[in-house]
């Protein structure tokens, strides 16, 4: 069993949680895993602009923050895996669906799927690693129903 929660720290609503839950709930079983807990954390551009500073010394508003924990490789008697947290900006979400031309649901699925695959361990720092992780994000999304420019 899985336990996905989910905290928007900002005044926004937002209706899309439910679906984004289930697209997660998705993305699990289609990486054939089970027993996972994470936390999806909705920010401003403001918080995740300090974020950012702090943790990598970037000054600057940024999408998608991920940090992974991995606790059961410490604790192998654990029976579930603590994967750490994932921030979103939500003034990003909204910037960037419109900058792309697609709805708000999409880019904040994009994202959110973005964060979980960097909490499994995939990056985009070099050009395979990046082309494996982003085939990746789109098989997920397309199966799941949300394609490009929805």
């Amino acid at each position: 069993m899985n336990k996905i929660e989910v905290y928007n720290e900002t005044k926004k609503e937002v209706k899309e949680i439910e679906i984004i839950i289930k697209l997660l709930d998705f993305a699990i079983k289609h990486e054939k895993l089970d027993n996972l807990v994470f936390n999806l954390i909705l920010v401003d551009n403001k918080y995740i602009r300090k974020i950012n500073k702090e943790y990598r010394n970037l000054d600057t508003e940024t999408d998608v923050i991920s940090f992974a924990l991995e606790d059961n490789k410490e604790f192998p008697d654990i029976p579930f895996r603590v994967l750490g947290d994932i921030y979103i900006s939500l003034d990003k979400v909204e910037e960037q669906s419109t900058l792309y031309g697609h709805s708000f649901l999409r880019e904040l699925a994009f994202l959110t799927i973005h964060g979980f695959l960097h909490l499994l361990g995939y990056d985009h720092m070099d050009i395979e690693d990046e082309k494996i992780m982003f085939d990746k994000q789109e098989l997920i999304l397309s199966e799941y129903g949300i394609q490009k420019n929805s």
